[in-house]
């Protein structure tokens, strides 16, 4: 291999990749945290008071677990980013001391600041369960943090030498992520009208709710696959792998309509139209990585937009308004509106990486 080509392939490092996932997984826990942003008020409480307050009332196992698991991946991501940020590498331990004491100060302040939102109620309880989760983590990336990171190495060989492929493997995750949320059209993504609360301009009957649904999901189906089609190396084949991510985001979405809604209604979500989009999006799959990559590149973004104007087109999901109905929102309001949020910004944020990411001249 050329000199040019190993500096490419050094340039997927699984240390960015970590501290980007760091970065996001924080960003992801303050909305959620200060979600929905609105009713600030001043209560005469000082930022503090939470702490001087007895043991809350109201709690449940499900609460605890909810607020240890959510810093779990904090703290185990801050750990294997601080252990090796930088050329003197932190020793285990002390990484995990301080990623521990960073999740713990991160809940701290949510907590505060939650003072001011009537919808939040700051707890001490829920700070003592974050700071747990978040050293659970830390203590996780001490265990089993060198082999999490040699599997991520062996991964690389999956990968073409794209420069800063990390940022669309990060991508990549939350839309995964947003596949946790029963609310949305099944692969959906895009719709700013349903994040600012914008009726829909128009009243569909069921026979083109079908066809319009069946449209969004094979346009993101196939902007989703030519991506990730567009990150492999070319000397791998496609199929599999195409249908391994594909297959993992229908469990997820599967798994998370059992535990959010009901089990009973685990794959309702797979609508004909659902069906049909996905058959359409898997055909288009199979002839499209046929292409250059630079013609794939381009069929990625004209796919993801018309998937994204064809959702703020779309009437209100059935399903989606039976699925909110079923909800606990006292458990997952926050968390609803974290999944829409990425959901809804996900293309507008793809679009510009995916129309800089550059292939070596040799791979095109």
């Amino acid at each position: 291999m050329s000199a040019p080509a190993d500096a490419d392939r050094r340039s997927v490092s699984p240390l960015r990749l970590i501290r980007y996932l760091a970065l996001a997984y924080a960003a992801l826990i303050v909305y959620a945290s200060l979600h929905p942003f609105s009713g600030w008020r001043d209560g005469n409480l000082t930022p503090f008071s939470f702490l001087e307050a007895c043991w809350p009332r109201y709690w449940t196992l499900f609460d605890i677990a909810a607020n240890l698991l959510a810093y779990l991946p904090l703290g185990l991501l801050l750990a294997l980013a601080l252990r090796s940020g930088s050329e003197k590498r932190m020793p285990p331990l002390p990484a995990a001391l301080l990623a521990a004491c960073i999740g713990t100060a991160l809940s701290f302040c949510m907590e505060s600041v939650q003072t001011w939102l009537p919808t939040r109620v700051p707890s001490s309880l829920d700070l003592l369960c974050n700071s747990a989760g978040a050293a659970l983590g830390a203590l996780l990336a001490v265990v089993g943090g060198a082999r999490l990171l040699t599997f991520i190495r062996r991964c690389q060989r999956w990968l073409a030498p794209i420069h800063d492929a990390d940022i669309i493997l990060v991508l990549i995750g939350f839309w995964l992520f947003a596949q946790l949320s029963p609310e949305t059209l099944l692969f959906g993504a895009g719709n700013l009208r349903g994040l600012l609360d914008i009726p829909s301009p128009v009243d569909y009957g069921p026979s083109a709710f079908f066809a319009i649904e069946t449209a969004i999901i094979a346009c993101n189906m196939t902007a989703i696959g030519l991506i990730v089609r567009f990150l492999l190396a070319p000397q791998h084949r496609v199929l599999g792998p195409l249908i391994a991510f594909f297959a993992l985001a229908m469990i997820v979405r599967a798994l998370a309509t059992a535990i959010l809604v009901e089990p009973a209604q685990a794959i309702v979500w797979l609508t004909p139209g659902a069906a049909l989009g996905t058959m359409i999006g898997g055909a288009l799959l199979s002839l499209l990585p046929l292409l250059p990559p630079r013609w794939q590149q381009a069929l990625a973004a004209l796919f993801l937009m018309t998937g994204a104007v064809l959702i703020n087109l779309a009437p209100p999901n059935p399903y989606s308004q039976a699925a909110m109905a079923a909800w606990q929102q006292g458990h997952f309001l926050n968390f609803n509106g974290l999944t829409r949020l990425i959901a809804s910004l996900w293309p507008f944020l793809a679009l510009p990486c995916l129309t800089f990411l550059r292939r070596p001249r040799h791979l095109n």
